[in-house]
């Protein structure tokens, strides 16, 4: 499987809130992970990653979703990045406050691919407007929403 594959199958995965179980079989040992969201603060491995967002559909945001808008690899760098938008309307009871039935966020993922064609490094970029109001929310949340862009 080449590294694009590699990425776009987990890309799907965790996406679909699928666990480490599943997604583990295309990371790195020890793949770190980094986000600017301040829910994301804690979460430094790839692996709690993944985690994270599995429990977001098991309760916060039961019934998601995710759109992928576009792709992009860049061989020489070993670099994929991925522009998408989750979907989910927060209904259960996770964290201090009560359900928002905000919608989620777009943004992007960097993943830095190593010479065996897994993920050794992911990046979560999350755009201006999502950080300002991601630092308001409770820890156990997801980013509030805002519409994908125009078409």
């Amino acid at each position: 499987m080449s590294a694009f594959e590699t990425a776009m199958k987990f890309f799907h995965a965790c996406e679909s809130l699928k666990g480490w179980d599943v997604c583990k079989d295309y990371v790195a040992p020890g793949a770190v992970f980094e986000a600017q969201c301040e829910p994301l603060e804690e979460v430094k491995s790839v692996q709690q990653y993944c985690e994270w967002m599995a429990d977001l559909g098991r309760d916060p945001l039961a019934g998601c979703s995710h759109r992928l808008h576009s792709s992009a690899y860049d061989e020489a760098k070993g670099v994929v990045t991925l522009f998408a938008t989750f979907t989910g309307t927060r209904v259960g009871d996770a964290g201090p406050v009560p359900p928002t039935n905000r919608q989620t966020t777009d943004y992007v993922y960097v993943l830095t691919m190593n010479a065996n064609d897994k993920i050794e490094m992911m990046y979560k970029v999350c755009f201006s407007k999502a950080v300002r109001r991601c630092r308001s929310c409770p820890k156990a949340d997801a980013p509030q929403a805002f519409p994908a862009p125009a078409r």
